[in-house]
């Protein structure tokens, strides 16, 4: 018989480096996960991805036991790092910040193709270009 699950809990955190702070704590604790473990098991198991962002689900189960699964890192994240930059445009629609080539987005698309809510690489690219455009980048 599969275990209850008690909840799942998405969070978005620096490979390798999750601490049990305000972010995490929190909203382990109310669910009785050992904060400790899930910090020590999602550094160890992140330390390859260490300086990305690393979207997580945590499915918790009755008996307070839990599982890691590790999604690739959001578009926006993957366009600015494409682009060399920290932040994107406050104004994207007049003020460009930076350019990305399309060989760019298309190798963005493929990694984040598993993710997305299509199995078609073109439409996968034209969602990463809609995030750069968002972000004030020029697709070249």
């Amino acid at each position: 018989m599969a275990k209850a699950i008690k909840a799942k809990i998405k969070f978005v955190i620096e490979g390798g480096n999750a601490v049990p702070g305000q972010k995490i704590g929190p909203a382990l604790g109310q669910h009785g996960v050992n904060i400790g473990e899930f910090v020590s098991r999602f550094n160890e198991q992140t330390k390859d991805r260490r300086g990305d962002l690393v979207p997580v689900i945590l499915t918790v189960y009755e008996d307070r036991t839990f599982i890691l699964n590790y999604k690739k890192a959001p578009v926006a994240f993957m366009v600015l790092k494409a682009a060399g930059l920290k932040k994107g445009s406050a104004t994207s629609n007049t003020k460009k910040v930076g350019k990305i080539s399309k060989a760019q987005v298309m190798e963005i698309a493929k990694q984040k193709l598993e993710d997305l809510n299509t199995r078609n690489l073109d439409s996968a690219a034209r969602t990463v270009a809609g995030s750069a455009k968002s972000l004030g980048i020029e697709v070249v």
